[in-house]
């Protein structure tokens, strides 16, 4: 039995990337949605007769949410989503709360089974340029690439939930996967893995005190991580180029598909996929 998935990341509060989606759902009626974080408009872009953050969590996405719910009736597909490194992280609870009324699943840091399949969240990535870090753990060790910020600088909207100093990717991911059925799990993550085809960053010919920075931007940790444990099928989104950069939107490693669910054009990027035929996957730039 084909169970039909559609995967989007990094829509940024662009209401018309939503209406976009909201639309294909309807009209496709998938088994599962699965967001893939950096879901709310930029911080810096509240005002000027655009949705804010918040108001977006807690008014927009309910309000599109529960009435396509009441449109589609039993059709309604899982919604799983997590949050990415933009969104700022007091926002959370907003996320949790209207999973208790039932409009979607949130799944950072937690595992749901559908239809024979595993779905797990990871919402954390490497240290950025950027100074929300909310959503940012060290990879593999305290070591932070040029250009980049220390996680125990820029600001963090709510306290963290470990000790930043000694908390890595590499850590989380070992208790995330314990247990699970590899073959059949799916991981939804914000960041990519490092050095490939979903990480490419345009940072050509830029240096920072005359160091040259990595065009590769995604993480070691997750990188390792696919490569030890094989999963069936990763899901990543964060370097919104990447696709336009390398050509490529997917990337094998060993027996695990990787793809990249973000765009840095104006379209709606959508990923159909069957987890049981993963190689059979589309991608569709949407108008939107």
């Amino acid at each position: 039995m084909k169970t039909l998935c559609l995967f989007t990341s990094d829509l940024h509060g662009r209401q018309s990337r939503y209406e976009a989606l909201l639309k294909e759902i309807r009209r496709r009626e998938p088994d599962i949605v699965l967001l893939g974080g950096d879901l709310l408009p930029h911080v810096h872009l509240s005002g000027n007769n655009k949705i804010g953050a918040e108001d977006f969590a807690y008014e927009y996405l309910p309000r599109k949410f529960s009435g396509l719910r009441d449109k589609m009736g039993s059709r309604y597909p899982r919604i799983l989503l997590i949050l990415g490194n933009d969104d700022p992280r007091y926002l959370e609870s907003c996320f949790t709360e209207n999973e208790h009324k039932g409009l979607w699943h949130y799944l950072h840091m937690r595992t749901m089974e559908i239809s024979g399949y595993f779905f797990t969240g990871y919402a954390m990535v490497p240290p950025t340029p950027f100074q929300l870090k909310d959503w940012e753990r060290y990879d593999v060790s305290r070591y932070t690439d040029p250009g980049c910020t220390d996680p125990f600088e820029g600001y963090r909207t709510v306290e963290p939930d470990t000790d930043i100093e000694y908390a890595t990717i590499q850590k989380d991911l070992e208790n995330l996967a314990h247990q699970l059925d590899m073959k059949r799990s799916v991981f939804l993550f914000h960041s990519p893995p490092y050095d490939c085809a979903l990480d490419r960053a345009a940072l050509d010919g830029m240096q920072v005190d005359h160091v040259p920075l990595d065009v590769h931007v995604g993480s070691i940790a997750i990188r390792r991580f696919i490569e030890e444990k094989q999963p069936l099928l990763t899901l990543h989104g964060h370097i919104h180029e990447s696709t336009r950069l390398t050509g490529s939107w997917s990337a094998m490693f060993g027996k695990t598909l990787a793809m990249n669910g973000a765009t840095d054009g104006g379209e709606l990027c959508l990923i159909s996929f069957d987890p049981g035929s993963p190689g059979s996957a589309v991608r569709a730039l949407i108008s939107s």
